[in-house]
């Protein structure tokens, strides 16, 4: 077996401010491994302006050229902050269109798990860039990265609950991937 095919490959994905790139860093401390963060933030930061619908394609080969160069490495664990179904996600929720190659690209690569976490029971936080503070639009980017993968048969596992609770679970996940011991619940659970 190659070390590309030994590799597992974690996605964070789902609604804003859900934690997924606290969580990103905190499985990364606890297994190793490499950290693709999500490069429309870099992309937000260098272009200093809100983005539209022609940017789309900019952003997710920003995104899959990131991930091709951490996958280049073959670690035992990518972990991706991020990947093209947010791409897709938010193209059709700010310009309600995008571009079909996006799919295409993304159903051609391997993921083996994705942690999908909740809006419910975490309070949003402003950062400059989020722009969902409303609950219903959270929830409703959750449900349809849900959906995605469920229809498309991805390896997922939802996160629920307060911080301690979703990096339990998360580690766990992890673990299960790995196929190793699995952390045990820390009193504050």
């Amino acid at each position: 077996m190659s070390a590309e095919q030994a590799m597992k490959v974690l996605v964070l994905c789902g609604p804003e401010s859900s934690g997924k790139s606290w969580l990103s860093g905190v499985i990364q401390a606890h297994f190793g491994g490499v950290v693709v963060a999500e490069y429309v933030r870099h992309f937000i930061d260098q272009e200093c302006r809100d983005t539209c619908y022609a940017d789309i394609p900019t952003i997710a080969r920003g995104q899959l050229a990131w991930e091709d160069r951490a996958r280049e490495q073959a670690p035992p664990l990518l972990i991706l902050d991020t990947h093209l179904l947010s791409n897709m996600l938010w193209s059709h929720a700010l310009f309600d269109d995008c571009p079909p190659w996006l799919e295409q690209a993304l159903l051609a690569r391997r993921y083996d798990l994705h942690l999908l976490p909740s809006p419910q029971g975490v309070d949003w936080v402003a950062d400059g860039q989020r722009s969902q503070p409303d609950l219903n639009d959270r929830q409703r980017f959750f449900d349809d990265s849900l959906a995605w993968l469920k229809r498309h048969h991805q390896a997922h596992q939802i996160l629920e609950g307060n911080w301690p609770q979703r990096q339990l679970r998360a580690l766990q996940a992890v673990a299960m991937l790995l196929n190793i011991d699995a952390p045990s619940c820390p009193t504050e659970c």
